[in-house]
């Protein structure tokens, strides 16, 4: 590529240039934002995925499967970080990102076409683990592409603010996956989303990243990229740069550890953690959650923005930090808060509100046997509403026996909050949103701002996406995992317990970035 298209932007007005950044940004957020929402809705649909693709007969270890396979698209994120940012440096940032994007939507559309456990056996899990390593290489390339790209447009005094367009993308492709799992609920009966509606969502996908592509097809690579080009400054060997290089590897550590990680698993707690313990910690009706989590995601979603343009005029680092801050300080009180907020033991049973039925059937082993559900539905005076299912093993001389004892039941609950109720953990929801837009909304620009032009996308991709793929991605597996291990030892705050490990890494992540980071935003690579 010639050094023209440096000289063109570079004589722009200031009106020109305005304009054309707005069409770079819709551009560039547009094919990211799908990219989210292929990588997000697998994990909006964890509690379904996990009774289609793994056995059946023990949902817990089912959903931290489902939990573990969603987790490993985030570890293998930093190696398309490598790969990916590697051929950024080399031939581009825009041809770079085209490829991420197909990659991501092919392998979403090709998980919705997947059979089930009960039809392929462990093949099931086996595929959607490698389209999900797939999705995670994907993702890896796309999102330093994306936040280069776009950087690499913007005047450095609103570097800040244009690239915090792209950090709504994340949230916005989360919130369009629940909008889109939403209408396909309402659309289908219970019956057929659950039979195949399911795969509606990724199937979708592939519409969307056709749209996208044809509007990258024709976007012109990043002024500072072409000018790097045509004067032969590109790097030969990024990974060796960034990484062999003490010096910029000291900033790639710094990024990471002061920044990238800590900003992770706020990121996650704020949103994918708080969906996961609506459901399966509260037990709320998953529809029900849906609606909650868009509604919060939705009020939430223009602070990235605002946050992104008041770090142009107060710097990255107090915002960030700030924000870890408060999130350290604030998570098990809010947690707390959501927890006890539908605590059955301070609400009025209705007049009429008891209703129990009881339904069995014949047990597929023992045609002797019997599985006796005892479903009772309570409507409290608030408007709370309560489903509790316990499913029984009885033979013809009683409840089974196992070690001397009858089987424990296996008891579903779900409830359906208040209107009240509802509008309060909107709220704390919307609470942890901020959270997340503080330290999410200006880290775009603060890494870019890191490292030279020649290296950018590379040096810049790994420690983001170790933060976010490693440290954020494990983190609803984890979580939960501590939560079980709390409930089983019989701690009283149990249900917090989960919260110890974003709590952790980001008072690490805090110390370090408060005592290394600089206050100033860097410019000196423009």
């Amino acid at each position: 590529m010639s050094d023209n298209h440096h000289e063109n932007y570079e004589n722009m007005t200031e009106r020109q240039k305005n304009r054309t950044i707005w069409s770079v940004i819709t551009a560039s957020s547009l094919g990211t934002l799908i990219e989210w929402y292929d990588f997000y809705i697998f994990g909006s649909l964890a509690i379904v995925l996990a009774t289609k693709f793994f056995p059946a007969d023990n949902p817990t270890a089912a959903f931290l499967s489902t939990l573990a396979t969603f987790a490993a698209g985030f570890v293998v994120r930093p190696f398309g970080a490598l790969f990916f940012g590697r051929l950024g440096d080399i031939i581009g940032r825009k041809y770079t990102f085209l490829v991420t994007l197909l990659i991501m939507g092919f392998s979403t559309f090709l998980i919705g076409c997947i059979p089930g456990y009960e039809t392929i056996g462990f093949m099931a899990p086996v595929l959607v683990l490698i389209l999900r390593l797939l999705q995670g290489l994907a993702l890896g390339g796309e999102y330093g592409g994306a936040a280069t790209y776009v950087a690499e447009y913007a005047q450095p005094h609103r570097r800040g603010y244009w690239t915090s367009w792209i950090q709504t993308t994340a949230t916005a492709g989360l919130f369009i996956s629940l909008i889109v799992i939403l209408i396909t609920k309402n659309t289908l009966s219970a019956a057929e989303f659950d039979s195949w509606g399911w795969r509606v969502p990724f199937w979708i996908s592939i519409l969307m990243v056709g749209v996208s592509y044809f509007i990258r097809k024709n976007m012109k690579e990043s002024p500072l990229f072409a000018k790097a080009k045509s004067e032969g400054k590109t790097s030969k060997n990024p990974l060796k740069e960034s990484f062999g290089n003490k010096f910029n590897f000291k900033f790639v550590l710094l990024a990471l550890f002061g920044a990238a990680m800590g900003q992770g698993v706020i990121w996650y707690t704020g949103q994918f953690y708080a969906m996961s313990f609506l459901q399966k910690v509260m037990n709320i009706d998953s529809m029900q959650v849906d609606y909650l989590m868009a509604t919060a995601l939705l009020m939430g979603t223009p602070f990235f923005v605002f946050f992104g343009w008041l770090s142009d005029k107060i710097g990255r680092k107090a915002i960030m930090m700030t924000g870890m801050l408060v999130a350290i300080l604030a998570y098990r009180p809010i947690y707390d808060s959501m927890y006890k907020s539908v605590n059955i033991e301070a609400k009025t049973v209705a007049s009429d509100g008891i209703k129990e039925t009881r339904s069995a059937a014949i047990h597929k082993d023992l045609a002797s046997d019997s599985l006796i559900t005892f479903h009772k539905e309570t409507t409290y005076t608030d408007g709370t509403f309560i489903k509790k299912d316990s499913i029984v093993h009885w033979s013809a001389a009683g409840p089974v026996m196992k070690d001397g004892k009858a089987e424990e039941p296996k008891v579903t609950k779900s409830i359906t909050l208040s209107n009240d109720t509802r509008w309060y953990l909107v709220f704390l929801v919307f609470l942890q949103v901020i959270f997340v837009t503080m330290v999410y909304g200006p880290i775009a620009a603060f890494l870019v701002e890191m490292f030279p032009v020649r290296i950018r996308y590379t040096s810049m991709s790994l420690p983001y996406h170790i933060g976010n793929g490693v440290f954020g991605g494990l983190l609803p597996a984890v979580a939960t995992y501590l939560v079980t291990q709390g409930k089983d030892a019989g701690h009283p705050t149990w249900y917090l317990e989960g919260l110890w490990y974003p709590i952790g890494v980001a008072a690490v992540c805090l110390i370090i970035g408060l005592f290394y980071l600089k206050n100033k935003n860097n410019n000196i690579h423009d």
